[in-house]
């Protein structure tokens, strides 16, 4: 019976607990869910010696053999040590699924599941919540302390350091998803390899800047219920050769701060002042379209928005070829709720 907050997760995966058989990870940050579901697998692999191997799970797999999570989370390896099951939630493995994996006792093997943001009455996470033999990890987007962690551990495990001016920039830059995230910080590092400093120039010649691709005008359409707008800059950006992964990580940001700052509204805070607290702080040309935009989203929208962008951000990752149709109906359907937002 084991509820991890996001900041807590990473002390909980250092010293896994041999009793706990099921993990999830949930959360509306896509990447920080996957690579925290992988560190778990790898931890728990871990305990064994010599160390389980890791298996992959998903619908798929199930499609022709029904049984086949449970044959595999109740056999005992011939050799000793416990099988260790990634998957992630989905038509097949859904509540029901893994009510009857979890609920009688501990598992002979150790099940790890990725999900998408779950409330607390959901009936998954109260499932993982409520077993005293799981553990139900959160997944919330890094705020700006959490991405200067990032970046500073990741320039320091490249034996660098980097300029503060280079620094601010790159922190401004990098997005709410952890995964890719920690992928524009590997480019940057790997750019300026031979160096032992990482100066301004460096950020600006390899970071990704959305809003000098058009991304930008793709999130305001989106959160501004323009969905003929929105569809026109995407096709723009994709032909100038942005990722479509990009244009995910850029509308989980900015439905984040949009987030943030309709709860400091909703608890007495004007919108000015709440803008005004956003670190990093708003473009001058962002405010009046942002302004806006809070008017029309509730929180209730801005929840739901959220979760539908993390569960595109899992499946463009699992997909690949397909991230561009999924990026597309994200955008559509985001668009069409700002229309009946307000």
């Amino acid at each position: 019976m084991v509820a991890i907050k996001s900041h807590e997760a990473a002390r909980f995966l250092k010293a896994p607990d041999r009793s706990i058989s099921a993990v999830l990870t949930y959360g509306t940050d896509a990447g920080l869910v996957t690579e925290r579901a992988r560190a778990a697998a790898k931890a728990w692999a871990g305990l064994e010696d010599p160390p389980s191997e890791i298996t992959r799970l998903d619908d798929a797999d199930l499609e022709t053999d029904p049984d086949r999570l449970s044959v595999e989370l109740m056999t005992v390896p011939m050799f000793g040590g416990r099988k260790i099951v990634l998957s992630s939630t989905g038509r097949r493995i859904n509540a029901v699924l893994l009510k009857e994996l979890i609920e009688p006792g501990p598992l002979p093997g150790v099940l790890i599941v990725e999900a998408g943001n779950l409330k607390p009455t959901d009936k998954i996470r109260s499932l993982f919540e409520k077993a005293k033999h799981a553990a139900a990890i959160a997944c919330f987007p890094d705020e700006g302390r959490d991405l200067a962690v990032l970046v500073d551990e990741e320039v320091k495990a490249a034996k660098m350091t980097i300029a503060p001016e280079a620094r601010e920039v790159l922190l401004a830059q990098l997005g709410a998803d952890r995964v890719l995230s920690r992928g524009e910080i590997a480019k940057l590092v790997l750019y300026c390899s031979g160096r032992k400093r990482i100066e301004l120039d460096d950020v600006e010649a390899i970071v990704s800047d959305a809003s000098e691709l058009g991304v930008d005008r793709i999130v305001d359409a989106a959160a501004g219920g323009e969905p003929g707008v929105a569809v026109r800059e995407l096709s723009r950006a994709l032909n100038s050769g942005e990722s479509p992964q990009t244009v995910i990580i850029a509308l989980q940001r900015h439905f984040m701060r949009l987030h943030r700052i309709q709860a400091d509204v909703t608890s007495g805070r004007s919108i000015a002042d709440a803008m005004k607290a956003l670190r990093p702080p708003l473009h001058f040309k962002q405010k009046n379209a942002v302004t806006a935009q809070v008017r029309k989203w509730p929180m209730a929208h801005l929840d739901r928005a959220l979760a539908e962008i993390a569960k595109a951000a899992r499946n463009a990752r699992q997909t690949g070829c397909r991230d561009d149709l999924i990026t597309e109906s994200l955008i559509l359907g985001l668009a069409q709720l700002a229309r009946i937002a307000r």
